[in-house]
């Protein structure tokens, strides 16, 4: 045993710290079976913390924009990255090594640091998001529909498991915080010590308001008795458990929210193509081991089946063996250790069964499971495991491989005739979080990902090509959905701005486009504009939704085509050639340049003096919508339509709506044109 004190694990529920009353539970080291902290909740509020969230963090949270809350999870996120060496010795007591540490830590605190990132660069910096076009409801324009997402009113309830306590957290509450939902975490027991000292750092900087983080570190209690359907539930952990909380009455009686990430029996594939000797084998090896050893193999997207075409399959069992004997466990802080310790004995006991139950249909080829061969450590006392590699000889035909996880360092190789054949023992898995593919025979790829792809939430290609930048099977990333279905529990989170969206609620509006510019602050065709001043003078300061410009117009000349055709090689043959174009069913005649009449466009809306324009980042939405013939008349409509000032810095971002009409008021060209604006004019010396 050590000297170390035990440290009494609080709860930040309603505004304070707080024990829970009763005898704490002790929480062990993995790896030495030391007592390391204390957890225990019982009698706290759970009631009265999830009221404090609505009335406190919910309010609170809804004052700022979407920019403001993530530049508040910016600001929190560089700091924990300063605060990251205290985390990792922390870890240590999880049997995580500090390799197996770092996807935990600095995974956790870039998957928070992406997203406040992408916030700032995919959402305008409002407090309602408009989604999608504006609906045409009457000829005339002057009844259209918007759909609108804003926070919804109640607590993001985020229940943990225990294999990644800080990655678990934040990649949950960065979503939820920038969608403006305060959080309630709970981690899972196992490892709360290390959540709640991240938690309890956040909180103390003092960024977030009141009321918009808490924790709880033990039991839940009566917490989902008091969920309504403003509340989201979000789950990681056992299909069993997420089963029974799916189906609590107060989250079926209020339709909650909810989203759940399970149990998944993940397959890697090693494609036909991709004999011993390839680089594809070697690369399908290696990741295998990798995701076999990594956490102790306690990772919800490690590779529990090995598929491989049935020529290769002792060829892979002898890498595979190999590559596994040289790996012993040990302490995580010793730094010779290459897999760490489980999470706790039961989790080894647990892991145990589970291998027995998969031997009803498959032999043990490489280890044993009872016998525990340590780098360092005592065996006993840990919760060390030596890898085990098992064969199913007739996988079509069992069924314990491909329903039973053992969540530990063991896999299955099992052997299939045909690619048909290795889509279908993936898809016994029942619903996967991930799949891997190794395969340099693009054919291949497509046929298997394509047939992989409805039973599972990501599907990874690898090759000799990225084996250098891929960040493997095993790596959950922010700007991807993370989730699977059927057994994986049906749900997705992160998947960059998507899990922002799943903390909001998605109304239909409908109303005239004066009231449709009001609601959701941007401005729509047929609402009020206001001319004056050129727009492109004004800074931020002075430059309002719907200031518009109505420019004079251009006449289009046969000159001017043949002049931009030669000038930029666009020789295509409907502005060129008067007979090809007329047998064209678009068109009566030769036509003009689409790229030429954005630009002529651009000539007639542009200021020329240096102003608060700082820049011109971009065009979206472009659709031609009308040929333009020698003679027309071209003009434009500029219309300020969104503002969206960016936070910590001396300019913003402005979309305008630009519409070129010809001489017969027809839009012949439509888009939005993105330009940076600066705050305030002239910029400050330092800018």
């Amino acid at each position: 045993m050590t000297n170390e004190t035990p440290r009494r694990l609080e709860s930040y529920l309603s505004g304070a710290w707080r024990t829970g009353a009763g005898e704490p539970k002790p929480l062990f080291d993995a790896a030495t079976g030391d007592i390391h902290a204390l957890i225990g909740s019982e009698g706290l509020d759970m009631a009265a913390a999830l009221e404090w969230g609505r009335t406190v963090g919910g309010p609170a949270l809804r004052r700022h924009t979407t920019h403001e809350r993530a530049m508040m999870l910016k600001t929190i996120g560089l700091k924990l990255l300063e605060m990251k060496d205290d985390f990792h010795r922390e870890s240590l007591h999880t049997g995580a090594t500090p390799r197996d540490a770092w996807p935990d830590i600095d995974g956790g605190i870039g998957t928070m640091l992406t997203f406040a990132s992408k916030a700032r660069r995919d959402l305008p910096n409002a407090r309602v998001l408009p989604e999608g076009p504006v609906e045409q409801l009457s000829k005339d324009g002057s009844f259209v529909g918007q759909h609108v997402l804003s926070p919804m009113l109640g607590v993001a309830v985020n229940i943990n498991a225990f294999n990644f306590p800080v990655w678990g957290m934040l990649e949950k509450i960065a979503p939820a915080l920038i969608a403006g939902m305060p959080c309630l975490v709970k981690p899972a027991s196992t490892g709360a010590y290390l959540a709640e000292l991240v938690a309890r750092r956040i909180i103390d900087m003092g960024i977030l308001p009141d009321g918009a983080l808490q924790i709880v570190c033990g039991g839940v209690g009566n917490l989902l008795d008091h969920v309504t359907e403003q509340d989201v539930v979000t789950f990681t952990g056992s299909a069993a458990t997420g089963h029974k909380l799916r189906s609590h009455p107060a989250i079926v009686k209020n339709s909650v929210r909810f989203t759940m990430e399970a149990d998944s029996l993940n397959a890697s594939i090693l494609a036909p193509d991709a004999v011993a000797g390839t680089p594809e084998f070697d690369l399908f090896v290696k990741e295998v081991q990798r995701e076999m050893t990594s956490k102790a193999g306690q990772k919800c997207t490690a590779i529990r089946r090995v598929l491989v075409p049935k020529s290769q399959e002792q060829a892979v069992i002898d890498a595979l063996s190999a590559a596994l004997a040289k790996v012993q466990p040990g302490l995580p802080s010793d730094a010779a250790t290459r897999m760490g310790a489980l999470a706790s004995l039961s989790d080894r006991d647990t892991v145990r069964a589970q291998i027995a139950r998969i031997t009803t249909d498959a032999e043990i080829v490489f280890g044993d499971p009872d016998a525990v061969s340590t780098s360092s450590g005592d065996p006993d006392k840990g919760a060390f495991m030596n890898p085990v590699l098992l064969h199913c000889a007739n996988p079509m035909a069992a069924t314990t491989p491909h329903d039973t996880e053992a969540f530990g360092p063991a896999a299955t190789v099992m052997g299939y005739d045909g690619v048909d054949e290795a889509i279908a023992l993936a898809m016994k898995g029942r619903g996967s979080l991930v799949s891997s593919v190794f395969t340099n025979d693009d054919t291949l790829a497509a046929e298997l990902t394509l047939g992989l792809a409805p039973q599972h939430g990501r599907v990874l290609v690898g090759n000799r090509d990225s084996a250098k930048t891929s960040t493997g099977h095993g790596s959950p990333l922010a700007p991807l959905i993370h989730g699977g279905p059927g057994r994986a529990g049906g749900g997705e989170e992160m998947g960059g701005m998507r899990g922002v969206k799943h903390f909001m609620a998605r109304t239909a509006i409908q109303g005239t486009p004066r009231m449709m510019a009001k609601i959701t602050g941007q401005w729509v065709a047929g609402a009020p504009a206001q001319s004056g001043e050129h727009p492109f003078r004004k800074s931020l300061e002075d430059l309002h939704i719907g200031d518009q410009l109505v420019t004079a117009r251009r006449a289009i000349t046969l000159e001017d085509t043949e002049h931009f055709a030669k000038f930029t090689g666009d020789t295509f043959y409907a502005h060129m050639d008067e007979a090809a174009a007329k047998a064209n069913p678009f068109f009566d005649d030769r036509v003009a340049h689409g790229y030429m009449i954005v630009s002529f466009a651009a000539g007639l809306f542009v200021q020329p003096d240096p102003g608060p324009v700082l820049a011109n980042y971009g065009i979206d939405n472009l659709r031609f919508l009308t040929p333009v013939y020698f003679g027309d008349s071209l003009g434009v409509q500029l219309t300020c339509k969104e503002i969206s000032p960016r936070e910590g810095s001396v300019y913003g971002e402005v979309r305008w709506d630009c519409r070129v009409t010809n001489q017969n008021d027809e839009v012949v060209a439509q888009y939005d044109v993105l330009t940076m604006v600066a705050k305030s004019w002239p910029l400050p010396d330092d800018a």
